[in-house]
């Protein structure tokens, strides 16, 4: 069978690398077009000689093409998958170093808090233009798969704004599975059936089975608390199972902000959080792995030709959803996962338009969620927490509102949790302006924000956090990379 594939963001080489051999694991689609975009030529021509090497090794029929012209890679496709991170590495580092200056500690930043919502505001514009140009080109009822965070609010805009066949993907589910499969001693992951339910980074493992026996919550605790090293790593999430009754899918530095009881108070973060790894809850963590790593595709470029020319191995294969759904869809062969979708009653205990991650099954009819789950009460309050957050958020970016948008902001749990409301409105409005390029909806209230900020009354502070390694600058980071691209 013959059908285009549309990637954008395909410059982020390693995933487009990985989504592109998942989907070649599947023997009817051989014959698949796919269009990468994105806004790096450069990028895009690197990750193009990676996938032309491994059709040429596979001998594949498969055809590959890239263009910086995302309309013309969108042309006729019938699934188009989306990884952008608008802004990149820049607007990032506001994302975290802003909101420190007001007291809020982040790991990650790129779901809720601070960070996650100005990411939000961010990526929004973007992705109903990308809707825009799914509706008037790719082919009629083309589907959306959304890899991009901030999940929730993505995927929200494209469906409720965007008009257009939506998912949202993350991996967070099978990571969390794998982790309880390892410390209840199975041998592979096939022996835990599970259903994790709630919305994206705050979905909860309801129903644990191993080879179809039951398990309850002391079982799941005496198991990770007897881990040598989850024991450690996951102090956060064993803490929360034991009040909650139910494992979180999300990494202990994920979970920490959502849940404000864990990084409001300096002194208590470094109770909760292990340094063996900036996913564990390092202050400012995921920035400065990604900041670190930016080039590595670069440098290891000749690694990632050689590696192309090895035949595409099935066993292989990811569990990325992508690929299943779209062997599902087109073959008819029924795939389990768990997706991001509005609600519409599939979770009973949470708003029916909020965007909830919870189990469904694919065939040729579709996308089919299994309805009727109830979650646990604690977990529930907690989503609705930040379900209404993200619901200000979206609006906000869509309507250029900044004043909904300060609400927002003020409305997260961990800002609430920490920061007064004149500390809200003075930091979001230093983001704004310094983010200003990349907020096209915002352009009328950035010169009143400049106004307020000139004549700013809170004091902030120089802070490192709670728990932090060193961050190179942007500068030097810049400077490696030009060096990078005049040796390769």
């Amino acid at each position: 069978m013959s059908f285009k594939i549309a990637i954008i963001g395909a410059g982020s080489v390693g995933f487009t690398k990985k989504l592109f051999t998942d989907i070649l694991c599947v023997p009817e689609f051989a014959d698949v077009e796919f269009a990468l975009t994105d806004i790096s030529e450069h990028n895009l021509q690197m990750i193009k000689a990676i996938l032309d090497k491994v059709v040429q090794s596979n001998k594949l029929p498969t055809k590959v093409t890239a263009t910086t012209d995302r309309r013309k890679a969108l042309e006729g496709a019938r699934y188009i998958m989306s990884c952008v991170r608008v802004g990149g590495l820049e607007a990032y580092a506001d994302d975290i170093r802003i909101p420190l200056k007001y007291g809020i500690d982040q790991c990650v930043g790129d779901t809720i808090c601070a960070g996650g919502i100005l990411y939000g505001q961010r990526n929004i514009p973007v992705i109903l233009d990308f809707c825009k140009d799914i509706r008037e080109v790719a082919a009629p009822g083309a589907k959306f798969l959304n890899y991009a965070n901030p999940m929730a609010m993505n995927t929200w805009a494209a469906i409720e704004y965007g008009r257009v066949d939506t998912v949202g993907l993350c991996h967070g589910v099978q990571h969390g599975a794998e982790q309880i499969a390892e410390v209840l001693g199975a041998k592979s992951v096939k022996e835990l059936d599970y259903i994790c339910s709630g919305i994206n980074h705050q979905t909860w493992f309801v129903d644990l089975k191993l080879n179809g026996r039951q398990i309850g919550k002391d079982e799941l605790i005496a198991a990770f608390e007897a881990h040598p090293v989850y024991s450690q790593q996951e102090k956060l999430r064993i803490d929360v199972l034991k009040r909650f009754g139910v494992y979180s899918t999300e990494s202990n530095g994920h979970l920490s902000e959502y849940l404000p009881w864990y990084r409001k108070r300096p002194e208590e973060i470094t109770r909760w959080i292990d340094m063996s790894n900036w996913i564990h809850g390092e202050t400012g963590g995921y920035l400065r792995h990604s900041t670190e790593t930016r080039n590595w595709f670069e440098t290891e470029f000749p690694q990632f030709l050689a590696s192309a020319e090895k035949p595409i191995d099935p066993a292989m294969r990811s569990n990325e959803h992508a690929s299943h759904i779209l062997e599902a869809l087109e073959t008819g062969r029924v795939y389990r996962g768990h997706f991001n979708v509005k609600n519409n009653g599939v979770i009973a205990n949470l708003p029916t338009d909020a965007i909830i991650e919870s189990p469904g099954f694919v065939d040729r009819f579709g996308i089919n969620m299994v309805s009727g789950i109830t979650i646990p009460e604690a977990c529930a309050a907690t989503c609705i927490s930040s379900i209404n957050v993200q619901r200000m958020s979206v609006h906000a970016a869509i309507s250029g509102d900044i004043d909904l948008l300060k609400l927002a902001v003020l409305h997260d749990p961990l800002v609430g949790a920490v920061s007064t409301p004149e500390e809200v409105w003075q930091m979001v409005d230093e983001m704004v302006v310094a983010q200003a390029r990349w907020l096209p909806q915002y352009a009328h209230a950035v010169p009143g924000a400049k106004e307020r900020l000139a004549s700013a009354k809170v004091k902030t502070r120089e802070w490192a956090g709670a728990a932090r390694r060193n961050i190179r600058s942007i500068e030097e980071l810049r400077a490696e990379k030009e060096a990078l691209k005049r040796a390769v």
